[in-house]
C-alpha cells in the first residue's frame, strides 16, 4: 500500500508546502476568485491531513475520513456563498478586485 512506502513526515512536508502555496495565494491575490481558490486549496489540504493521520494512527476507525467529508461539504458551501457575494458585488461595483470593492463610493 501507499502508506507503507511514504512516511507521515513526508506526507506532512508535502501537505505543508501545498498549504503554504494556498496561504501565499490568499495573502497576495487581489482577485476574489483567486482568493476563493486559495481557500479551497487550504481546506482540501486540511482534509487530506485528517485522512493521513487517520490512516497512520487509527486505521480501524473512520473519524478522519468523516471529518474530511465535512470539510469538503463546508468548502463547497463556502464556494457557493463566496461566489454569490462576488456576483452581487460585481453587479454593484463592476469589478472583482479587492481594492475596488473595499473603497467607498462618493
Amino acid at each position: 500500500m501507499l502508506y507503507d512506502v511514504i512516511s507521515v513526515k513526508q506526507w506532512l512536508i508535502l501537505t505543508s508546502m501545498i498549504f503554504s502555496i494556498g496561504l501565499y495565494g490568499f495573502l497576495i491575490k487581489q482577485n476574489i476568485i483567486g482568493i476563493l481558490i486559495s481557500v479551497e486549496i487550504m481546506l482540501n489540504i486540511v482534509a487530506l491531513n485528517f485522512v493521513i493521520f487517520n490512516q497512520y494512527w487509527y486505521s480501524d476507525l473512520v473519524d478522519g475520513k468523516i471529518m474530511s467529508i465535512f470539510i469538503i461539504a463546508i468548502a463547497a458551501i463556502e464556494t457557493v456563498v463566496g461566489l454569490a457575494i462576488l456576483i452581487l458585488l460585481f453587479r454593484i461595483k463592476k469589478s472583482n478586485k479587492i481594492k475596488y470593492l473595499i473603497m467607498k463610493q462618493r
